[in-house]
């Protein structure tokens, strides 16, 4: 079946894939693959929103949850390559840290503010120092918010 044309069969609810020798995996099969390793609730949040990360944090045999909150300055990737970063102020220096959206070591995130911003990257931030660094919030009704995480970004 592997010198065959590349044809996509559906037999008993499976997507079979047959390739052609030398190509690599299609984009269908990588879907499928990806699918196994997302999370299935993930809290809809944008760039410039306040959130909470919950990280689960192993110390010898102990697990423990670390929260890191911040503001998000950028998001990153799709499928299970997503990634968010957030930022904050800790003693008057400014840290960032890059977390995987479907990593099993970010336990949960909780959204506590959401921020205005006409950008997809808040790298701006980083030169602000003080209050120039606040971000108006965003007033959204409760109703609103339920729809659009059920519809998810962009749609």
């Amino acid at each position: 079946m592997l010198n065959a044309e590349c044809r996509k069969l559906k037999a008993d609810g499976r997507l079979l894939i047959a390739a052609r020798k030398g190509k690599t995996m299609s984009q269908e099969l990588m879907g499928l693959v990806e699918k196994g390793g997302m999370k299935e609730e993930v809290p809809f949040f944008e760039v410039g929103d306040t959130v909470d990360v919950h990280c689960r944090i192993l110390e010898g045999d102990k697990e423990r949850i670390q929260v890191f909150s911040g503001v998000v300055i950028a998001r990153s990737g799709s499928g299970t390559r997503e990634m968010f970063t957030v930022r904050r102020i800790v003693q008057g220096e400014g840290v960032e840290r890059k977390f995987p959206l479907h990593s099993p070591r970010v336990a949960t995130i909780k959204v506590k503010r959401a921020g205005v911003v006409r950008r997809a990257k808040l790298y701006y931030l980083r030169d602000r120092v003080g209050k120039a660094v606040r971000l108006k919030e965003r007033r959204i009704d409760r109703g609103k918010r339920g729809e659009a995480a059920a519809k998810g970004p962009g749609e």
